[in-house]
């Protein structure tokens, strides 16, 4: 179904039972197959492909020619930089061990979840099954090849932690001043992030390092969350 208020372009290829939501737009020659459902006030560019099934939260916005593979799941709010790939196959075959054209059946789909707020950037590849996670920021080029965490700012091939970064997308600093190094063992006596140019304020807690956005003041060394 396609919400009254969405605007296709008549280029758009879009097949039966796929689902684009109120408000949103989607360019020239894109191409979106069958069950694919696109939320809300998303933003789909030119030459875009995304795949059967592909599910896409609301103000999703994907830059022109990237393409988004069966299997993956995009939450609210998250932006796939032009030219950027997502894939769903860890070992990719045209063919099968007797010879046969791979089918549907001989490959499983190895899915991919990006989480509320993150950013995959220009030409960046995500490799099957790797997720990344919420507010996380990977850089043009890189190459994931495993998980991503939580506003972890990532770059490379393979991509490597350099660092965190705010939900408005800026270097969070440490208590230093200076853009926070990616080690997360030193914030066990120092937990304390800040956005310069917002003003929000973090902190790792819990055993796992999990960074979580504090509420109230910054808080001060050696306090808990």
């Amino acid at each position: 179904m396609i919400d009254p208020s969405a605007r296709v372009h008549a280029t758009a290829d879009l097949e039966d039972g796929v689902t684009v939501g109120s408000g949103t737009s989607i360019w020239h020659r894109a191409q979106v197959r069958t069950g694919a459902r696109i939320g809300r006030d998303c933003v789909i560019g030119r030459d875009v492909f995304i795949d059967e099934g592909v599910s896409l939260g609301d103000r999703v916005k994907i830059q022109n020619g990237a393409l988004v593979y069966h299997g993956v799941i995009v939450a609210d709010g998250v932006f796939i930089g032009p030219g950027a790939i997502l894939t769903n196959d860890r070992h990719p075959r045209a063919i099968t061990s007797t010879g046969d054209l791979a089918r549907a059946a001989d490959w499983t789909v190895s899915p991919i979840h990006l989480a509320e707020g993150s950013s995959i950037g220009a030409g960046a590849i995500v490799v099957a099954g790797c997720d990344v996670g919420r507010f996380a920021m990977v850089g043009a080029g890189a190459i994931v090849t495993h998980d991503v965490p939580a506003h972890a700012l990532v770059a490379g091939n393979p991509a490597r932690v350099l660092g965190w970064v705010c939900a408005c997308g800026q270097r969070l600093h440490d208590s230093t001043g200076h853009p926070a190094p990616a080690t997360r063992e030193r914030y066990a006596i120092d937990p304390e992030l800040t956005c310069p140019v917002c003003g929000r304020h973090y902190a790792f807690v819990g055993d796992d390092g999990t960074l979580q956005e504090q509420r109230g003041p910054a808080i001060t060394q050696g306090a808990t969350a």
